[in-house]
């Protein structure tokens, strides 16, 4: 798959998507407001909708995901189906990068740092 495709989405995912962006996670409204107005040289978008799940922070210009994992995502349970849906996102050519959501509260700068070596590896 190409840069910049746009990865179809189940009709009512819009909705759910939209849903999110008005009820952020506390981690998720300070990343935003790090990683918006294209901060990492590239442009991200928050809540986007692909096939059937919704990814925290995506890149359609480098197929980037940023998810910010709260504590939900320390269930077992949930750690599975987390897997699975990236499994399923990467087959269709989206890279990965999760960020568990205390270390944006705590230790922001070195998130970002940590950021913009990744995007800077993808740019090259």
């Amino acid at each position: 798959m190409s840069r910049n495709t746009i990865i179809l989405y189940k009709p009512e995912m819009k909705e759910i998507a939209r849903k999110l962006r008005r009820n952020m996670t506390l981690s998720e409204v300070l990343l935003w407001q790090q990683i918006r107005k294209k901060t990492l040289g590239v442009q991200f978008h928050r809540q986007v909708p692909m096939v059937c799940f919704v990814v925290d922070f995506y890149c359609h210009e480098l197929m980037l995901a940023i998810e910010v994992d709260g504590v939900s995502h320390d269930n077992p349970q949930n750690a599975v189906s987390d897997e699975e849906r990236q499994k399923i996102l990467e087959s269709y050519g989206v890279s990965f990068i999760r960020i568990p959501d205390r270390e944006v509260k705590q230790n922001l700068d070195g998130v970002m740092r940590y950021l913009e070596m990744k995007v800077g590896e993808m740019l090259r």
